[in-house]
């Protein structure tokens, strides 16, 4: 009998510990991250000449979903007229390190969802106070805090994934974050 109890006990364990061993699969649109200045973490740590003094400005993070060949913008993978992700899985998440200036509008320091309606020639982005959930499916139009509308441009070639880059504005208090993906293009100028 004890030895009966102890092979069960032990096969217990390694079923345990095999299960322990798993992990979950990895996402099909992986995890990234934009910065302005641009690749601030990486530089910081190894060429800080390239950004001196600079502190960081804007992080974006978000996931980036691929084309695979598929029709994007206007169909049911991003459709027109409704409230997108802007990416993939989780809610994408922009946030300010100081104050900034997006048309016009103040946006105070922190961190917010980031949403767009798309059109054929126009996205309403949206900053709202709601974190940490996936996709829009509990956007709230009530935690709103930003919206404005940036005309569309198309690419000169396809965008296989969907990328998110802050690039140096028309001057040093400014950045254009770019979002792309197809043959689509916006760009957002932000003042600080």
């Amino acid at each position: 009998m004890k030895k009966s109890f102890l092979l069960l006990c032990l096969f217990g364990l390694i079923v345990m510990n095999a299960q322990a061993q798993k992990l979950r699969g990895t996402d099909k649109s992986p995890m990234d991250m934009a910065y302005y200045p641009d690749n601030f973490a990486h530089d910081r740590k190894f060429a800080p000449q390239l950004i001196g003094n600079m502190p960081a400005i804007v992080r974006v993070t978000y996931s980036r979903p691929a084309k695979k060949e598929r029709e994007i913008f206007g169909t049911k993978i991003v459709p027109y007229g409704e409230v997108w992700r802007v990416g993939a899985n989780e809610s994408t998440e922009i946030k300010f390190y100081q104050d900034v200036t997006i048309q016009g509008k103040t946006v105070k320091a922190g961190t917010y969802s980031l949403f767009a309606i798309p059109t054929a020639t126009e996205w309403t982005l949206i900053l709202n106070k709601d974190l940490d959930f996936w996709g829009a499916y509990s956007y709230n139009k009530d935690n709103d805090v930003l919206r404005v509308s940036v005309p569309t441009k198309k690419t000169e070639e396809v965008i296989e994934n969907f990328s998110i880059q802050c690039v140096k504005g028309s001057n040093d208090k400014e950045t254009t974050m770019k979002m792309a993906w197809d043959t689509t293009l916006v760009e957002v100028p932000i003042s600080f």
